[in-house]
């Protein structure tokens, strides 16, 4: 439920739909670059004229959308920003919040060992861990699912010494990855899908074969 995400968030970040509007998040596993992206960029690759994830996403969520003929249904992806700059939505808070993924903050450590260093919070899915990633938000603005249960998501860090080392591996290592790796998982990136996007945006299109257009 919006209602959920609007309860954690100040006004500012509110999403602006009845508390009891029906929402889904929507995730992209390991897999998604195989049977997801590579089949895309093999059938559009001509019309691909900027980052070729989010064209893919894009694409896939428009079918969803034609699925519900007779629905509305508003999408916001995860790269959009408002005008103040600020995101359409706070990806990581839905997941939480939608019981998808675990949102590792500050406060969840309750020695906190750093001080006035500035720590960012990052999600952990139980069956993932860090190696998947938040896309969308999928929206029904003409449904109101009012006797739905909100479910708790995974605590799968759940000690406070992992709690530490998750988000230490996070804010001060994570172009080497390891805190993707916090939990046992079951999937994880293939190598190709690691170079991709350990590829600066700009040159990944080489690597898919594409010759990058400007807008």
């Amino acid at each position: 439920k919006v209602g959920w995400y609007n309860a954690v968030l100040p006004p500012a970040f509110h999403l602006p739909y009845p508390d009891d509007t029906l929402a889904f998040v929507v995730l992209s596993t390991p897999s998604m670059f195989d049977k997801a992206l590579k089949p895309f960029v093999n059938k559009e690759h001509l019309k691909i004229i900027r980052d070729p994830v989010d064209q893919c996403v894009s694409h896939h969520l428009s079918c969803v959308k034609e699925k519900f003929p007779d629905q509305k249904v508003d999408v916001i992806f995860d790269y959009e920003i408002l005008p103040s700059r600020k995101p359409k939505f706070l990806a990581q808070t839905a997941a939480h919040v939608a019981g998808a993924a675990y949102y590792y903050q500050r406060k969840d450590v309750k020695r906190d060992p750093w001080g006035k260093k500035k720590m960012c919070g990052v999600c952990i899915h139980p069956k993932y861990g860090g190696w998947f990633a938040i896309r969308g938000l999928l929206l029904f603005p003409d449904i109101q699912v009012l006797f739905l249960e909100q479910p708790a998501p995974v605590d799968c860090v759940s000690t406070e010494e992992k709690r530490i080392e998750l988000l230490e591996q996070f804010n001060f290592h994570w172009q080497d990855g390891r805190y993707r790796d916090v939990i046992e998982v079951k999937e994880r990136y293939s190598e190709e899908q690691k170079v991709y996007f350990a590829t600066p945006p700009a040159e990944r299109f080489k690597l898919l074969g594409l010759t990058h257009k400007s807008q």
